[in-house]
């Protein structure tokens, strides 16, 4: 297995495997590898490279703690998917809930750059209104869209059934289409 990692041929099943022993170098290939997507489905899902950033490193621990529990039922990277979308669902949480306590305390503005820059592009415009959808359907539109995954293959990053992707899918587009009129866009 040495000689697959030097020559940097070893699959992710390989190196998971390597990686749940213990091995450091398999561990780190696999992030290495592995860290623009989950960047990428980050920032998509934020909107934010600071953020994503954030995330995509929480990620990463988070790999660290669990890659012994990955069982290899499903792809790699659908697992990274989930896992990406449950740590960016959690940020988001733990940001609100933060804003909550610093509003009860009577501050204004979060020093961490709170004010968004104003987005100067159709697809930006678009982008930052699907980052104001319900979960569900934001995560929905972001791995279909966003990532170019089938109904299929979102609903199993999702764990819900295929068709309620699509639901999710369709109701974002009501959405989205209120959404844009109302920012002027059509």
């Amino acid at each position: 297995m040495a000689t697959m990692l030097d020559e940097g041929s070893a699959s992710d099943a390989d190196l998971v495997g390597l990686a749940r022993e213990g091995d450091r170098q398999a561990f780190g290939e696999l992030v290495e590898r592995h860290y623009d997507f989950i960047h990428r489905v980050a920032w998509r899902w934020c909107g934010n490279s600071t953020d994503a950033e954030d995330i995509a490193q929480e990620v990463c621990v988070r790999l660290g703690k669990a890659i012994r529990t990955f069982k290899g039922e499903g792809a790699f990277t659908t697992w990274l998917y989930a896992m990406t979308l449950n740590a960016a669902r959690d940020m988001r949480r733990k940001t609100v809930r933060e804003a909550l306590k610093a509003e009860a305390f009577g501050v204004h503005a979060l020093i961490s750059g709170e004010i968004a820059p104003v987005p100067d592009s159709a697809a930006e415009r678009l982008w930052a209104a699907v980052r104001q959808l319900p979960d569900k359907q934001r995560d929905a539109v972001l791995l279909v869209y966003g990532e170019g995954l089938s109904h299929s293959a979102a609903a199993d990053v999702m764990a819900c059934a295929e068709t309620t992707v699509s639901w999710h899918v369709h109701e974002a587009k009501k959405r989205l289409k209120v959404l844009m009129r109302h920012a002027g866009e059509e």
